[in-house]
């Protein structure tokens, strides 16, 4: 399995900008579909963007289309997450997920590599 490391996450205002990454060791990250999740208190964990292999194929959950832009770098083996316009309800640890069984997919229950995730809290 793949080691995943998140950081960025912090405290911003509500309409502020924030991004966050993922650094992906010990697999061959850049043959790898990845994605983001994200998890309030009292809630279950939920999908927020994915990302193919080659950067070329994305999606979004409706709630931060036009507002969240998934990214990658093969190169650096860093996958990114670039938050704008955010509201208090994005509130929530964000975790990357990578090395899913089936793809696409929206669902947690199909990624068998996770990293531990990064608090990312916005005040109204």
């Amino acid at each position: 399995q793949m080691q995943l490391v998140e950081s960025g996450g912090g405290l911003v205002a509500a309409g502020g900008s924030l991004r966050i990454s993922c650094a992906a060791s010990g697999g061959t990250y850049r043959m790898f579909a990845m994605a983001w999740f994200r998890q309030a208190p009292g809630k279950e964990r939920e999908f927020v963007a994915r990302i193919n292999w080659n950067g070329r194929n994305f999606d979004y959950h409706d709630s931060v289309k036009g507002r969240f832009t998934i990214s990658r770098d093969n190169a650096e083996n860093i996958l990114y997450l670039q938050m704008n316009s955010l509201k208090p309800e994005d509130t929530a640890v964000y975790f990357c997920a990578a090395e899913a069984r089936r793809w696409p997919t929206t669902d947690a229950a199909d990624f068998l590599s996770w990293g531990r995730g990064t608090q990312v809290t916005v005040s109204s």
